[in-house]
């Protein structure tokens, strides 16, 4: 009734083996002996909406689609353990022991699958993807992985139900997800492995229903429902919403009236609000409400359950603020500021965001000023004249996940994280060889050095700048500099998983 191990074995080992192997042909002819109501329809289908990922594809989109940064953090996870596991499967497992599939005799026909597989049995790469993106999910957000897990159950139960697979198929398939996943998380780490960003603990009110809270949200970013939640969960807070045209004016008007400023938007939104708050003295708290929302996501907010737990518990942290000046315009940055390219994909951005989207304008952007036939800036750096692409300052060391500058895990530590892109021919191969490159190299196309403070003179009248998404334009001499803890923002120091 049953196929064997296409494998010989000898020596003491051998009655072990036979008894394994006993042991599971006994399960599987006993699963296959049990009739589960309402299993017959289901688990089939289960199985089959498992090949090639197609439901764990599914369920990453949806997942992404929700527009919560821990659960699409979970999706690319659970994919990225997929996607190992299935090649571990295919290249070791599955080469390694050439095992028969089980013979179907005393399966019910209605459960077999209509097409059955060809591979080897053992081990089973339903199980193996199942596990994997189930365990990936749950390594980022338990909540969800909870979620998911029964699902990937019920689709490793699915191989054994309908004959496609002995019981030890499935558990060995399964290790090998787990495992899987486990050596992504090593390779990237979740939010909860990295360092806590924002320090040192700073003295702020606690607001358990929100009392004193004036919190600024900005219409454009189109957070209505992330509003309507803070409300629920801090009742006594004032929300204020207001056009984008508004915001400056609205935000001056709380902080005179607020003891804790909160502001609901992008990057400049934040920014707008955060210049107001240490004009009052004020503690902020930011509610992301953007397309990327970096300062937010650098200090370990993500949605209002952070927020409203911060604030409830008086948990908060000082924060450094870069602060640009050139002949007579400043400002402050909490990301990045920057000259050159940088501040021209800005605004070609902003002025095809409102038709096409924000990530998609960024492409477009990206391919048009690339593509422009332009002069590099022109700049005095320590007393010498360079042609530059591309000048950035970030707010705070930027560390790589990946090819790029990504994230921060110190917003408080008193250096500008400078990387410079020199003049020359072919900008697009020398701001992509910048990027694969990373922080403190040097070369002839490009350097990175962390400062306290940066001088640039001989800037062009009309040059723009660019920082945390807005743009101006600037000439003469621009400094660069720091604010040492300058301000107080509420965070969770304990961080949700």
């Amino acid at each position: 009734m049953t196929a064997d191990l296409d494998l010989t074995v000898t020596g003491p080992g051998h009655a072990l083996r036979d008894r394994f192997l006993a042991l599971d042909f006994r399960i599987f002819e006993a699963v296959a002996a049990r009739h589960w109501p309402g299993a017959d329809p289901l688990l089939p289908k289960l199985s089959r909406s498992a090949n090639h990922g197609l439901l764990w594809f599914g369920t990453a989109a949806a997942l992404a689609a929700t527009r919560s940064p821990r659960a699409r953090r979970a999706a690319v996870r659970g994919v990225a353990s997929l996607a190992l596991a299935s090649a571990t499967i295919n290249t070791l497992g599955k080469r390694s022991v050439r095992r028969p599939r089980p013979l179907l005799d005393a399966v019910p026909r209605v459960r077999q699958l209509k097409r059955q597989p060809i591979t080897t049995s053992f081990p089973s790469g339903h199980s193996a993807s199942a596990a994997a993106f189930a365990t990936g999910v749950a390594l980022e957000s338990r909540p969800l992985g909870a979620v998911v897990a029964p699902v990937a159950a019920a689709v490793a139960l699915s191989r054994i139900y309908t004959g496609a697979h002995f019981p030890s198929d499935v558990l060995v398939g399964a290790a090998f997800g787990v495992g899987a996943a486990f050596a992504v998380r090593g390779l990237v780490p979740t939010r909860d492995q990295l360092p806590p960003p924002g320090r040192p603990r700073a003295d702020a009110p606690a607001l358990p229903d929100g009392e004193g809270l004036v919190m600024v949200v900005n219409k454009a970013a189109g957070s209505s429902d992330r509003v309507r939640a803070l409300g629920d969960a801090l009742p006594r807070a004032e929300l204020v919403e207001c056009e984008p045209a508004d915001l400056r004016a609205e935000l001056e008007k709380a902080a005179a009236r607020a003891e804790v400023l909160g502001v609901c938007g992008g990057d400049g939104t934040v920014n707008a609000a955060a210049t107001a708050a240490l004009r009052h003295r004020l503690p902020l708290a930011v509610l992301p409400g953007g397309t990327l929302n970096h300062f937010a996501q650098d200090l370990g907010v993500e949605d209002v359950r952070d927020l409203s737990q911060a604030l409830q518990e008086g948990d908060a942290v000082r924060v450094d603020v870069g602060l640009f000046s050139a002949d007579g315009t400043e400002g402050y940055f909490l990301n990045t500021c920057s000259l050159g390219v940088y501040p021209e994909l800005v605004r070609e951005r902003d002025r095809w965001s409102k038709r096409i989207g924000g990530w998609p304008a960024g492409v477009v952007a990206t391919v048009r000023v690339l593509r422009a036939d332009r002069h590099p800036l022109k700049a005095e750096l320590s007393g010498k004249e360079h042609p530059l692409w591309l000048l950035f300052a970030g707010n705070g060391t930027y560390h790589r996940m990946g090819p790029v500058p990504a994230r921060r895990y110190d917003l408080a530590d008193g250096r500008l994280d400078v990387r410079v892109v020199h003049g020359g021919r072919f900008p697009a191969v020398r701001l992509l060889a910048a990027a694969v490159a990373g922080p403190l190299t040097r070369s002839p196309a490009h350097a990175a050095v962390r400062v306290g403070a940066l001088r640039v003179e001989g800037v062009e009248p009309g040059t723009l700048l660019a920082y945390d998404g807005e743009v101006t334009t600037v000439e003469g001499e621009v400094t660069l500099r720091k604010l040492p803890e300058a301000l107080t923002v509420y965070r969770p120091l304990q961080q949700r998983r």
